[in-house]
């Protein structure tokens, strides 16, 4: 008799799990051989790896984050120019220290008379350093340190290896013309990955700033908003059973991660998207019908 046919059918009967229904552990060995054969596989397979319990929500948020990076460009994520704080080279260091405090940022690109011409980065503690030292600098020229340009086409994996390898936290974006387009800071990278980092400066969100009128009787409305808060401050009966907030309960009806001037009508409510990044709805403008207001 073979050996085959002394093996215990049960044996066999055990084996058919293993066949059918993998563990986490077997499917993340599977996926550093090679399995995935696309970002988005990856992602559903560590969803499944959190949904098991093995990481953290949080964890899965950063991981994602990490890996949509790639395909970002600095484009995606830098601050307009009309946005920017920049500083005048021909100010006196006195007006520098008042704009300086009055911002509240660190770092600051220092233009010559023309504003795409870009002299430098100017950090607050040098200019605090200089103005205090005995022999202070007759201008900011002294002070100021090497500007970094980039183009807004700059994935954003490989602005992040540089900045860590060079020590910058800025960068000027160039357009295709040479003229300045914005900037861009680590923190601005760092925030796709682990979402938003709010510091001393930022103001704390709290009911007052979460919906705010505007002139022309619109509403600019946090997509973090609590339904409960909407429902509350316009009067609506939206159900909060599958979703907490107001962008969650818009991108559910939309049907896909909304970009901005996307518009929805529910009921009274009319949504139309002000703000929003490659990873989330931000802020709605929300106009109510006129004859329920």
């Amino acid at each position: 008799m073979s050996e085959d046919e002394h093996r215990n059918p049960a044996d066999a009967d055990e084996k058919v799990p293993e066949k059918t229904h993998r563990s986490w552990l077997d499917r993340i060995s599977a996926a550093l051989s090679g399995e995935p054969t696309s970002p988005e596989d990856l992602i559903e397979l560590l969803r499944d790896v959190q949904a098991d319990g093995v990481i953290g929500a949080d964890t899965l948020r950063m991981m994602e984050g990490a890996i949509g990076v790639a395909d970002m460009t600095v484009g995606d994520v830098m601050v307009a120019r009309a946005q920017m704080v920049t500083l005048s080279a021909d100010a006196s260091l006195a007006e520098l220290i008042a704009q300086v405090v009055e911002s509240g940022h660190s770092r600051f690109p220092v233009h010559g008379e023309d504003k795409d011409e870009i002299l430098g980065i100017l950090l607050a503690k040098d200019l605090l350093r200089g103005t205090s030292a005995d022999h202070s600098p007759a201008n900011v020229h002294a002070l100021l340190r090497p500007a970094v340009l980039i183009p807004e086409s700059k994935n954003l994996n490989v602005l992040l290896r540089e900045f860590r390898q060079s020590r910058n936290h800025m960068a000027i974006v160039i357009d295709e013309y040479g003229g300045v387009a914005g900037l861009v800071t680590i923190e601005d990278v760092l925030e796709q990955i682990v979402g938003e980092i709010d510091d001393e400066h930022d103001d704390a969100a709290d009911e007052g700033v979460l919906i705010a009128a505007q002139a022309d009787g619109q509403f600019v409305v946090d997509a973090l908003t609590p339904i409960d808060d909407f429902n509350e401050r316009f009067g609506a009966d939206f159900p909060d059973d599958d979703y907490d907030t107001i962008g969650g309960l818009v991108t559910d009806a939309i049907g896909h991660l909304p970009e901005a001037g996307e518009e929805l009508t529910l009921g009274r409510f009319k949504f139309r998207v002000a703000n929003a990044d490659a990873r989330r709805l931000i802020a709605l403008l929300v106009s109510v019908d006129a004859e329920h207001a």
